[in-house]
């Protein structure tokens, strides 16, 4: 899976402007993503960025302050730039950057653009107000939402030439993108629940007593919060290693790229696990300092292969 037209360094100047544009947008709205692009070589990294400007600006449209009929026709008007972007009918002096990026990065590498697709399917549920009663209801909507962006960053990553069970990276891409979901979710309860959403399962919010919801900084009376957090926290952490299968198939910097972004989300678990009812008082999150430590340990390796010894442990119980 190699690039199939000129490199960055021979792009034209309208194009370097909009993946300069798509850099800008990553790097100050990517909280914890940006630390991973930043270790691909440039051709990726611009690609890269270009998947999340789109993508931001699907979930913007989804998380703003329209009203929902108005909400429902910008992404209509988003999925026909994706199908202009598709059959490719735009041009490089269009006048939206994101769109000539995007452009630019699927003709260079097999990204499947019906992924995007997909995202603005799961944010359409968003904005539709959908509710899931059962883990495979819920999972359905974070392949949605993540997996699809796990199995387009894979159509920019490619696999290493002769990897060990290559025709299943898609999926691994996909599983890990559910473990990132899932930790947003337990992340922002709180935050969904002011804005009126509510994503785990039903039954799970019925067997520890949440089914009220959450209203405030403590846990509703009588329930076992701890309990269902902890339980989120397993289902997400077998979903991380299962997903961890896909870095053997990368080369070194691609592998590094994604140890970094879900090493992050790791550590965020870790410590929503520790003291489950801090996601009720605000946004857990990680210092700076120790991203760029995540960072550094993908760069090396050490992540990924802390977690395919575990993955090695897990396959033979």
């Amino acid at each position: 899976m190699s690039p199939t037209v000129e490199g960055p360094h021979h792009a034209s100047a309208p194009v370097v402007a909009a993946y300069s544009y798509c850099e800008a947008v990553t790097g100050s709205q990517a909280r914890n993503f940006a630390y991973g692009i930043r270790l691909l070589p440039a051709d990726k990294r611009h690609a890269m960025s270009a998947l999340y400007a789109f993508s931001r600006r699907v979930d913007d449209i989804g998380d703003g302050t329209l009203a929902p009929e108005a909400k429902l026709a910008r992404l209509e008007e988003t999925r026909t730039l994706l199908g202009r972007i598709r059959d490719g009918r735009v041009e490089e002096d269009d006048t939206d950057p994101v769109a000539v990026a995007l452009a630019h990065a699927a003709r260079r590498f097999p990204i499947p653009l019906e992924g995007l697709d997909e995202l603005i399917d799961g944010v359409l549920m968003d904005v539709r107000g959908v509710e899931y009663e059962t883990w495979d209801d819920l999972k359905e909507y974070c392949r949605c939402v993540a997996g699809a962006i796990g199995r387009l960053s894979l159509g920019v990553f490619g696999t290493t030439p002769g990897a060990r069970e290559a025709d299943r990276a898609p999926e691994y891409a996909d599983t890990l993108g559910l473990a990132l979901q899932l930790t947003n979710i337990l992340r922002d309860v709180r935050e969904d629940a002011a804005n009126g959403r509510t994503y785990l399962p039903a039954e799970d919010l019925a067997k520890f007593g949440c089914s009220g919801g959450f209203h405030g900084d403590r846990p509703p009376a009588g329930s076992d919060f701890a309990g269902l957090v902890h339980h989120e926290v397993r289902r997400a952490r077998a979903l991380f290693v299962e997903g961890y299968r896909l870095l053997p198939m990368l080369d070194r910097r691609s592998g590094a790229c994604v140890a970094a972004m879900a090493g992050i989300y790791r550590r965020l678990l870790d410590r929503i696990e520790r003291e489950p009812e801090a996601v009720l008082r605000g946004r857990v999150s990680l210092p700076v300092r120790e991203k760029a430590y995540v960072a550094v340990r993908g760069l090396s390796g050490l992540d990924a292969r802390t977690i395919s010894r575990q993955s090695t442990r897990r396959r033979s119980l």
